[in-house]
């Protein structure tokens, strides 16, 4: 890691100041194969909501769906109620939850090119699946092997950013793949507004268009050279160390080359990361891997991006309009993430965070009173209102767009000591692929059964959230990575508990 020597988990001299080295070609490429591997993953939220809402793809495979759709005044909220077309969307996560775990150890062994190649590889067998699927097993396997993909992208591609990113460019360069996931988000939309009116294989466009992006992260995985720091840890110091003066465009490289030596023998040393990071000093770290992630998806967002189409037909909406509304969040979401660039070195993590929830919290009431009182059985929407619930839902978006969109990833990301590290980034990853299986298989149900109180229930997990994060997570903005414990050791709650541990060790 870049910015300190390490021997036994503490830093001994910082050296980022001897750091040299310039934007170059290679760090360039690289982020275009972020982008195109961040995309893949927006695109497969947003893709699943307007095919699940398109008639000849409910006909062909959940004709008990399209049956209910006829019959919409009779209940609007239930008319999409079906647990078959509930696995079509979250088979996926559960799948990535599976493969993120099976990455770690195959991006640790064999370097991060081969996860990236592997995934995209799964992601193209997936697209092709589900383009051609004749029955509702074929769907699934193909959404299965999309996870893999995205399971094994999710793990390699934001390690793969950082490790070759120049230190002064490892946050910006993190935060973009935040973006192209937006922007593949907003692409899916668009991609479904143009398919919808192509009559019985317009779906299959929307779904095999996924193997575009997935080639040509396929192709950049097997021309980019893997990073010096994974070479490094397999054992290859000089050609890592050639490497990084390639990408650095400069051979004054040892200071960062030593960093990366020691960091990698410091790793070598952890036999046990995940034991490790059960132990009590390492308490704060292990809640927020756990907390953030959960509460990210609780906010609801992945609800709305998943199921926007379905979800705005349910409120009345026709099939064009509703897929004009979702295309409109998708945007409002990727546009809103670079107000998080903007900001979030500016103003903070938990300013963000808080300012983000409360905003959420009131659109998700408006919501909710606008349909408890406007909307019902035999009951649409008004004009008026219907545009109204759009422009709430936008700023909703909007609002998480900047705070815990990109944040939700972010601050797990910069807590963790070298020696736990890539046991907390597993766990952040495959908490947050659990939680995003588990409301994407439950929504269409919670929907039926809550109705309009769907909103409140997730506006009061986003207020138990929002006052988690004033009371339990304390500013990370400016402090090195390298020294966040100490951070831990200044906090209210915290203290009690890494002051403690070390009082105990002495």
């Amino acid at each position: 890691m870049a910015g300190g020597s390490f021997t036994t988990g503490t830093v001994t001299k910082e050296r980022a100041e001897q750091y040299k080295g310039r934007v170059t070609p290679y760090v360039l490429i690289a982020c275009i194969v972020a982008a195109i591997g961040g995309s893949l993953f927006g695109y497969d939220i947003g893709i699943s909501g307007g095919v699940t809402s398109m008639d000849d793809f409910l006909e062909e495979f959940f004709p008990s769906v399209y049956r209910q759709k006829s019959h919409a005044h009779e209940n609007n909220y239930c008319k999409y109620d079906n647990q078959g077309l509930a696995a079509f969307t979250s088979s996926l996560y559960i799948a990535g939850l599976v493969a993120t775990l099976m990455a770690s150890p195959v991006t640790r062994k064999y370097g991060r090119r081969a996860s990236i190649i592997g995934g995209g590889i799964s992601f193209l067998i997936g697209s092709a699946l589900n383009a051609s699927a004749v029955n509702l097993s074929m769907l699934i396997l193909g959404r299965v092997m999309l996870g893999v993909g995205i399971g094994f992208g999710n793990q390699a591609i934001p390690l793969y950013l950082s490790e070759m990113a120049p230190t002064h460019l490892r946050g910006g360069l993190n935060m973009l793949f935040q973006v192209a996931t937006t922007l593949g988000i907003f692409t899916a939309n668009m991609v479904n507004y143009g398919t919808q009116n192509i009559k019985h294989w317009g779906w299959r466009l929307s779904l095999g268009l996924a193997a575009v992006p997935a080639i040509l992260m396929t192709m950049g995985g097997i021309f980019l050279p893997d990073t010096p720091n994974s070479l490094i840890e397999r054992g290859f110091k000089e050609k890592g160390k050639t490497l990084l003066a390639k990408i650095r465009g400069t051979d004054q490289v040892d200071a960062e080359f030593q960093d990366m030596v020691d960091a990698s023998e410091l790793a070598k040393s952890i036999k046990h990361p995940f034991r490790n990071i059960l132990e009590r000093r390492y308490r704060p770290e292990l809640v927020m891997a756990i907390f953030m992630p959960t509460f990210q998806i609780l906010t609801g967002i992945n609800s709305i991006l998943f199921y926007a189409p379905v979800l705005f037909q349910t409120m009345g909406f026709g099939g064009e309009a509703s897929l004009i509304s979702s295309a409109l969040t998708g945007g409002v979401l990727a546009g809103s993430t670079f107000i998080s660039i903007a900001t979030v070195d500016r103003l903070g993590r938990r300013v963000l965070l808080i300012s983000g929830g409360i905003q959420m919290i009131t659109c998700q009431v408006i919501v909710a009173i606008i349909l408890g009182i406007k909307f019902g059985p035999n009951q649409e929407l008004s004009k008026g209102f219907s545009i109204l619930v759009v422009v709430v839902i936008c700023l909703f978006v909007l609002a998480f767009g900047w705070s815990w969109g990109p944040l939700g990833w972010t601050v797990p990301s910069e807590i963790f000591p070298l020696e736990i590290r890539s046991a907390g980034q597993s766990i952040t990853v495959a908490v947050n692929l659990l939680f995003t299986f588990i409301i994407a298989q439950v929504f269409l149900a919670l929907l039926c059964s809550f109705k309009f109180g769907i909103f409140l229930f997730f506006a009061g997990w986003i207020a138990i959230m929002t006052i988690f994060v004033y009371m339990f997570l304390p500013e990370t903005k400016g402090i090195p990575i390298e020294e966040m414990s100490f951070m831990w050791r200044k906090h209210w709650f915290w203290k009690r508990i890494c002051l403690t541990t070390d009082d105990s060790s002495v």
